[in-house]
């Protein structure tokens, strides 16, 4: 819950590949402070549904914010068959994940709460603010 002073943030993922929520999906938040760093807040994990209900809370006058997404792990343990079934997939990768991780950056306001839902594939992601 979001107060006048502060910001708070929430997420969730879809592994667009397969059409379902993404589960167990390590994820960090960070501030970025006055003097330019950023500190490490904390974080959680996606839960069945693909949502992340329980990140840390915000401090007051934070003003940018990263989630930073574990996205490799999640590939190679939960849906690598799957990627590799799709026909358009390349036969051999170096990886089981393109993008071993994926992090966005965006701006807060006081008061304000916002929800940022990863879109997820083994080659692509999008993200937006949701509601």
């Amino acid at each position: 819950m979001s107060t006048a002073t502060t910001a708070s943030v929430s997420t969730h993922i879809l592994d667009t590949s397969i059409g379902r929520p993404a589960e167990g999906v390590a994820i960090s938040l960070s501030a970025k402070g006055a003097d330019g760093t950023w500190q490490n807040l904390g974080g959680s994990k996606t839960d069945a549904d693909g949502r992340c209900k329980d990140l840390p809370a915000l401090s007051e006058g934070t003003t940018h914010v990263r989630l930073d997404f574990e996205t490799e792990a999640y590939f190679v343990n939960k849906n690598t068959q799957q990627a590799e079934t799709q026909q358009d997939a390349p036969a051999h990768r170096d990886s089981d994940a393109f993008f071993p991780e994926v992090a966005i950056t965006f701006a807060v306001k006081p008061g304000e709460h916002y929800h940022v839902p990863l879109l997820l594939n083994p080659f692509g992601y999008s993200v937006y603010r949701g509601s």
